[in-house]
């Protein structure tokens, strides 16, 4: 008996600042973020906690308050698939052959002084790479950073929170020691 395939899902409008210059890339927001409508919802996600040393947007503030915070550090937050089938919330389970990007050639001419995007994990950047890259007349500079979600437990907290540091700072972006 043939099986249904997983209805499609879809990701939510950018967190866009008219500032920003740098913009974090998920590739699609997971179960716990689309119930709740939010980015990085999932409690073992460690996208906030980090966040939260480098810009103080932690999950101790209200939703509302850290995209505040996020904002006014520049920081967009998007995803690359606008929509794609998938079950569950692993990237490895996204079908790349329902993969629809997100339409970032609109997002770059609205934010030209974004110059850094941030792909959170290996899936996001390949994402990019592969549906969004060859349409692009210029991209901005491109780095992959240790994913938050909690599929990537074998990385210390530390680490990813070093690496994330790093690579706001090299994008201009003021961060806590």
């Amino acid at each position: 008996m043939p099986t249904t395939p997983p209805a499609p899902v879809r990701s939510f409008a950018p967190i866009e600042p008219p500032q920003a210059r740098v913009l974090i890339l998920g590739s699609m927001p997971g179960v716990a973020s689309l119930t709740a409508g939010r980015y990085y919802a999932h409690p073992q996600n460690r996208f906030w906690p980090i966040m939260g040393r480098l810009i103080g947007a932690g999950p101790e503030l209200a939703y509302e308050h850290r995209i505040e915070a996020l904002c006014a550090a520049g920081i967009a937050v998007w995803d690359v698939l606008a929509q794609c089938e998938r079950e569950g919330s692993l990237d490895s389970a996204i079908r790349d052959d329902t993969a629809v990007a997100n339409d970032f050639a609109g997002f770059f001419v609205r934010h030209p002084q974004v110059r850094t995007v941030l792909f959170n994990g290996a899936k996001a950047e390949q994402s990019f790479r592969r549906f969004v890259l060859p349409g692009l007349a210029a991209a901005p500079g491109l780095r992959r950073l240790p994913s938050t979600s909690p599929a990537n437990a074998s990385q210390a907290d530390a680490a990813k929170c070093s690496a994330w540091r790093e690579a706001l700072r090299d994008a201009g972006v003021a961060v806590r020691d």
